[in-house]
């Protein structure tokens, strides 16, 4: 009766958990501790399961004196490495002591992504930051008095101040878009209207780089709920960046068209696609244009003013209005970004 108490409770546990005995053998384990650690666990030396020092010490000193433990214990699953907190704790009027895994590779990751974005927020601003300080320099000695070569780094030192402006922009409409993403919009936006006006007002951009927009506006408003201005801000960011970087083709295509059942979403919907000639993306980077500063090609990126979050935001905007983005390209014959939103 006891053993099928102790195995009920056990499995009632709501974490991998497993009994080490005064002999140091395991003597039960739950079926998560046996997915984690292997089937035939019962019964053996937990040294010969558990081989980290640093855990192995902890269960003998816990063994000894009765003092709970907390200690890391690091595996991996098969597609990744994964990270437990490991309790150790005696079990009262007994000698054993109770394990159980707290998978904590969620908040490993999470501070991994925390640390991985200061440095590349550092890195983007000091760039611009250690240009400035070097033109001040210059400025105040050796250029002091040559007009020409001071209006020549004045120039430089707006596009460097104006860089950091647009990184800080970006920055603060990422944390926003982020904040709101589970805020579902409830206003009703006419998509063919918001693009025209987006188009109108990129079309200077569009003649200096000799780029002719394509769009046939649909003849009824096609209504979405969405909020305008974050819908304007991915129409502007995906069509301004087909003129920058597709801009060889000559011409960026938009098109808008409805489905009484979108296969993405499965509901009705409706799809924007930006459709650019250019020279295309290479599909190795594809997977990961949506990652918060990577750019398929870092320096062009940089000489076209930008930020590397671009698409990091279309995407937080394009999920707050439970959509999908997909993205095709082909090196040679240019890259199509297709937004889809739920009507």
């Amino acid at each position: 009766m006891q053993d099928t108490t102790i195995a009920n409770l056990m499995s009632a546990i709501p974490l991998p958990a497993l009994v080490v005995d005064r002999n140091e053998r395991i003597a039960t384990a739950n079926a998560d501790a046996l997915t984690l650690l292997g089937q035939q666990i019962i019964g053996r030396h937990f040294t010969t399961i558990l081989r980290q020092p640093d855990l192995a010490e902890a269960i003998e000193n816990t063994l000894r004196d009765r003092r709970p433990r907390t200690v890391r214990y690091l595996s991996n699953d098969g597609a990744q490495d994964t990270s437990f907190d490991v309790m150790c704790r005696n079990i009262e009027q007994t000698p054993n002591v109770m394990l159980t895994f707290q998978d904590v590779t969620h908040l490993e990751q999470a501070g991994q992504m925390r640390r991985d974005f200061v440095a590349n927020v550092s890195h983007e601003l000091r760039t611009p930051l250690t240009a400035l300080m070097g033109f001040i320099e210059t400025l105040r000695g050796a250029a002091s008095d040559d007009p020409v070569a001071r209006d020549r780094f004045l120039a430089i030192m707006e596009d460097e101040a104006g860089r950091m402006n647009r990184l800080v922009g970006d920055l603060l409409s990422l944390s926003r878009v982020e904040s709101e993403e589970r805020m579902r919009p409830r206003e009703q936006v006419d998509l063919s209207a918001q693009i025209s006006s987006v188009l109108n007002s990129l079309r200077p951009l569009g003649d200096s780089a000799n780029v002719a927009f394509s769009y046939a506006p649909p003849d009824t408003a096609i209504l979405v709920p969405g909020d305008p201005d974050q819908l304007r801000q991915v129409f502007t960011n995906l069509i301004e960046n087909a003129v920058k970087y597709g801009g060889s083709g000559g011409e960026v295509q938009i098109t808008l068209a409805t489905s009484s059942r979108d296969p993405a979403l499965r509901a009705p919907a409706v799809r924007i696609q930006v459709i650019d000639k250019g020279s295309g993306i290479d599909p190795m980077h594809l997977p990961r244009l949506t990652e918060r500063f990577y750019r398929a090609d870092s320096h062009r990126s940089r000489m076209l003013g930008g930020t590397g979050l671009g698409l990091a935001i279309v995407k937080h905007i394009v999920n707050r209005h439970r959509g999908r983005l997909r993205v095709e390209s082909e090196l040679g014959k240019g890259s199509t970004f297709t937004v889809i939103l739920p009507l």
